[in-house]
């Protein structure tokens, strides 16, 4: 059944009359779970899966449906009570929604929507581990984009700001995106954007991190 969702829910022909038939509301219900139990985990993954591949491709028919149905605060639930996996595909949501610029005006709409996001984001930080390395990284990859994309706002900047964990510097996840050049990119300019009151100049290095300030940044 989660294959055939999915499916469903990626398949150009079939996307737009699936959400045009709600039937993705039948699976919130099991997002909106605080139960951490595996079997209800399972259940959050598998329902997460299926919105995660509406929302991959950046259709602004299905943007609008998934405001409409309040995923936000579902996805913001996952992202504080669910599993690594399922943190990582709730943030992997929420980033593509705000890709779209109906969605970042969604989120910058309310004060109190932009500050959950930014608190849920601050929380997923500080709760890292690495313990789960295969997930890791990718979850690394969507927390940045959630974060850049929500700096590109100048005048929620400072806030942001005050809110930013800035432990996610550190040299060890530093060196779990090293691999991939576009996410220490995006990394490198949420610094810059979120140290705005500062002269930023950012340069590529070859050599390895050598402080938990900053993973091959220079900034003055």
């Amino acid at each position: 059944m989660r294959v055939l969702l999915k499916c469903v829910a990626s398949h150009p022909n079939t996307r737009i009359p699936f959400i045009r038939a709600t039937m993705p509301m039948y699976l919130y219900p099991f997002l909106n779970t605080m139960n951490n139990e595996r079997s209800y985990e399972c259940l959050r993954i598998t329902s997460l899966g299926v919105i995660g591949s509406l929302a991959k491709v950046q259709d602004p028919e299905v943007i609008e449906y998934l405001l409409s149905t309040q995923i936000f605060p579902s996805c913001l639930r996952c992202m504080e009570v669910g599993k690594t996996l399922s943190r990582t595909v709730s943030t992997f949501i929420i980033y593509r929604i705000l890709l779209s610029e109906k969605g970042l005006k969604y989120c910058f709409i309310l004060a109190e929507r932009y500050l959950s996001v930014s608190q849920c984001l601050g929380k997923l930080v500080e709760n890292l581990t690495e313990d789960d390395a295969e997930n890791l990284p990718q979850l690394l990859k969507n927390i940045i984009g959630c974060y850049l994309r929500l700096s590109e706002n100048k005048r929620t900047r400072p806030q942001l700001s005050s809110y930013f964990p800035w432990k996610f510097l550190d040299h060890k996840y530093a060196n779990i995106i090293r691999s991939d050049p576009k996410v220490l990119a995006d990394l490198r300019q949420l610094v810059c954007n979120l140290r705005t009151s500062k002269s930023c100049t950012i340069h590529c290095t070859d050599e390895p991190p050598t402080s938990s300030d900053s993973p091959g940044l220079s900034i003055p």
